[in-house]
């Protein structure tokens, strides 16, 4: 068994692909982590806002959850609509390219792909968050952390869709027990106690007040805390991974998705306030994670509480699983759209589109290494890209529903309407809240990526219109080509070099450039007695030995001089250089060459020259 059989399993062939889609239970960890993690960074994000108005920042945290989770369920209603009306996939990408058109279409697209790499970041970044909140002495060492953490994410994901949702599936449901029991216990204990429960480890005294509520920094919090609904899309674009019937699985996933994420949302809302629990500053040495203070103060500082927070670091890490379960996806679709290179739309060996996941690992860790994996320092640029997806998304959909016919079209085009103004509103809160925190950022990014999709998609068009056929293949000019054949020095490898260019035309020329007239006698002997001796006795026309001088020891310069006085003497031929070259049989030995068969071919193609054609006639070591 090979080293990438180890390390991500055998190959799978196309005909068991239906056999490798998942189920309710597998997809909940798989299309789920990011919402369900995102209870653990977004109240966290809001709350974080809030540490200047003190003890009163608390009275906040249930308004602006509220609103927040009433976003959440119009989302949920009018992606569930969307499943409905397309059963193959109804992305963001997909339905505003359809709707609302190609342009609409490719923001939408590059809305996604920038929150996708931003999901996987800020959900690693958290994940080593929860881990240095529970054992701060690892707090220096973060960003290694957080890289290897995206190593394994990545690894898991290159094994296949089936093994990943398998994999992630424990600490998935680990941590929805160990939190929703967690946040049981506490609202058991506050009704008991008439509403003011006695903590079994008193957190962090809130600091002293330095500022007054005010609209604009409530809107900060609140820009903030939708950092909680990204990730909600995931299952509408991924409906592809789900056994048959494929859309019912869909909804019942997103169902429970949505479900739990309330529940999480509402009840860290309520007992934060409760057990007056508020965010630390991430850059003081004894930070603590809002979910660290609050398990501490329910169930003290023992196995539950390790067990929890165990289970919040390993899901909000794995919550990355969501970026990378959805992005190559949507490569996938832009490149077969000639939108993105053509490269992603290929599976990998488990089945899997590789060039994606590795696309989006590489630019998390980018991201990771800029930002040294603090969460705070990427919620800034987090949700717009969500927010902006959502709305066009659901605008689509309302043109959708006033192109059908039936007696619920109103309703359904009110629904998804609905939606997209409630996001539309969120997104301009958003921006405006979080523009001078790095916003603006993202704001460049969108557009960056829609110029990069055209000129992707020119280049692909202007290809088309180059070598379309539009007329009958010319029979003229067949005469054979001109070979020239660049030779060092002689050698079996020139040997076959030369064989191979004899068979293809009568008109063969050995090419040699001399910078040390010295040796030339001994080249000049061993061709009459080795090229143009046997030729004779064959009654063969033996190839021209042609040598150039090059003083100043240049070798591709005088060679590609030469290929173009051929081409102004022969007008109407074909000039093909075929090129010896010494393949080694271990990868190690190629630095030992100078590799100048490499370089000359590029040197040739660059020339962009259409009646030179490059031939490669390989000397395999060891065969």
């Amino acid at each position: 068994m090979g080293f990438l059989d180890r390390l991500l399993g055998k190959p799978i062939p196309s005909a068991q692909e239906e056999q490798h889609k998942v189920n309710v239970w597998a997809a909940i960890p798989m299309l789920g982590l990011d919402a369900l993690g995102s209870a653990a960074y977004g109240p966290e994000a809001a709350l974080t806002l809030l540490i200047p108005l003190g003890a009163a920042g608390l009275w906040y945290v249930g308004p602006i959850s509220a609103i927040i989770i009433a976003l959440l369920v119009i989302l949920y209603l009018s992606y569930r609509q969307t499943m409905s009306a397309y059963p193959s996939g109804g992305g963001s990408y997909t339905v505003a390219k359809e709707n609302l058109g190609v342009h609409a279409g490719l923001f939408a697209a590059a809305a996604l792909l920038v929150d996708y790499v931003l999901t996987a970041a800020v959900g690693i970044s958290a994940g080593v968050g929860a881990l240095v909140s529970a054992v701060p002495t690892w707090l220096p060492h973060i960003l290694p952390i957080c890289l290897v953490v995206l190593l394994l994410i990545t690894i898991v994901n290159l094994r296949g869709i089936k093994e990943s949702g398998v994999v992630f599936a424990l600490p998935t449901y680990a941590f929805i027990a160990s939190l929703l029991g967690v946040i049981a216990i506490g609202v058991y204990r506050s009704i008991a106690s008439g509403g003011h429960p006695q903590p079994v480890e008193i957190p962090p005294a809130l600091p002293k007040a330095l500022a007054t509520a005010n609209i604009w920094l409530l809107a900060k919090s609140f820009a903030s805390g939708c950092t909680a609904m990204t990730g909600v899309e995931a299952v509408s674009n991924g409906i592809s991974v789900f056994a048959k019937p494929a859309v019912k699985r869909a909804q019942q996933t997103l169902t429970a998705i949505v479900a739990l994420l309330g529940v999480m949302l509402a009840g860290i809302a309520y007992l934060a306030t409760t057990y007056h629990i508020g965010a630390v500053d991430p850059d003081a040495k004894n930070y603590q994670s809002i979910l660290s203070q609050l398990t501490a103060a329910i169930v003290g500082r023992g196995f539950v509480y390790y067990f929890t927070i165990g289970s919040v670091l390993t899901v909000l890490a794995l919550s990355a699983n969501t970026g990378f379960a959805d992005f190559p996806r949507l490569c996938r679709l832009l490149a077969e759209d000639d939108f993105l290179p053509r490269t992603f739309a290929t599976r990998g060996r488990r089945l899997v589109y590789s060039w994606g996941i590795g696309i989006l690992a590489t630019l998390t860790g980018i991201l990771l290494i800029i930002f040294g994996g603090i969460t705070d320092r990427l919620i800034p640029l987090f949700a717009i890209g969500a927010f902006l997806a959502f709305t066009l998304s659901q605008a689509g959909m309302v043109v959708h529903w006033r192109r059908q016919e039936g007696k619920h079209k109103t309703l359904s085009a009110t629904i998804n309407g609905v939606g997209a103004i409630a996001t539309g509103i969120a997104i301009v809160v958003v921006l405006v809240a979080k523009f001078a925190d790095g916003a603006w950022i993202t704001l460049l990014l969108i557009p960056g990526l829609y110029l990069v999709f055209r000129k992707v998609n020119g280049h692909y068009d202007s290809v088309v219109r180059e070598t379309q056929v539009v007329a009958p293949m010319l029979l003229t000019s067949l005469e054979p080509p001109i070979v020239v054949v660049p030779i060092g020095r002689w050698s079996t490898i020139s040997a076959k070099a030369l064989r191979f260019a004899m068979r293809i035309s009568p008109d063969v020329i050995a090419l040699h450039v001399s910078s040390n007239p010295q040796t030339l006698p001994e080249l000049q002997r061993t061709w009459e007695n080795f090229v143009a001796c046997p030729c004779r006795d064959s009654n063969r026309v033996a190839p021209e030995l042609v040598v150039v001088n090059s003083p100043y020891r240049r070798l591709f310069h005088p060679l590609l001089e030469y290929i173009h006085d051929l081409q102004e003497q022969h007008p109407d031929r074909i000039i093909a250089v075929a090129l010896p070259e010494l393949v080694e049989a271990k990868w190690y030995h190629y630095p030992l060459h100078n590799q100048r068969a490499t370089w000359l071919k590029a040197a040739l193609l660059l020339r962009g020259d259409r009646r030179v054609v490059v031939i490669n006639v390989p000397w395999y070591m060891g065969k």
